[in-house]
């Protein structure tokens, strides 16, 4: 599931989400708002939240819910679809895992812009796209198991990020970094 674009109007806010990890022709898509039910790969999901930053999905069959919740196997990542359970997951001890490896609430993560990776020990690897510092903008990215989790287009300073379930507000852009400041636990 891609979440390919958002608008808002003041009073709400609507999310395009599209089929598949990648971008590929045929896909279908669909424009949702909180409280909206869509069915990808024959499961059902009510939207519950939607924010500039992400759209949370909640599963509406009890066994889709206790999958993604599950405890995974191992807590070492080991790279590709084997990780899925690191990487697409409720578990609260794996957010926790991924959260350790964060500076603590408050401080600062920097990124840099020159190819350089965070690499979290759950899987995730967290990089910088570009930096724009006459826009004032730049783009970040997180991808696990191959697959894009979180890509952000156009941040600018002040703008709120989330990687594995940490909440960070870009904080400075540089020529070549992106600063962020850890905001949740």
């Amino acid at each position: 599931m891609q979440y390919a674009a958002a608008s808002a109007d003041g009073t709400s806010r609507t999310a395009t989400l599209r089929d598949g990890a990648g971008f590929g022709s045929g896909q279908q898509q669909w424009t949702v708002k909180p409280g909206s039910r869509v069915t990808v790969s024959g499961h059902a999901y009510a939207v519950r939240q939607v924010c500039s930053y992400r759209v949370v999905l909640e599963p509406k069959d009890a066994e889709d819910k206790a999958a993604l919740a599950a405890a995974p196997d191992s807590m070492e990542f080991a790279g590709g679809a084997a990780d899925n359970t690191l990487c697409f997951t409720t578990n609260r001890a794996v957010l926790a895992a991924a959260a350790k490896s964060f500076p603590a609430k408050g401080q600062k993560l920097s990124l840099l812009d020159n190819g350089g990776v965070k690499q979290l020990p759950t899987g995730p690897s967290l990089t910088v796209s570009y930096v724009d510092t006459a826009a004032g903008t730049a783009g970040l990215g997180a991808n696990c198991a191959g697959v894009t989790v979180a890509l952000y287009r156009d941040v600018r300073v002040g703008d709120t990020v989330e990687f594995a379930g940490v909440l960070f507000k870009v904080a400075g852009l540089a020529e070549n970094a992106v600063r962020l400041t850890r905001t949740s636990e």
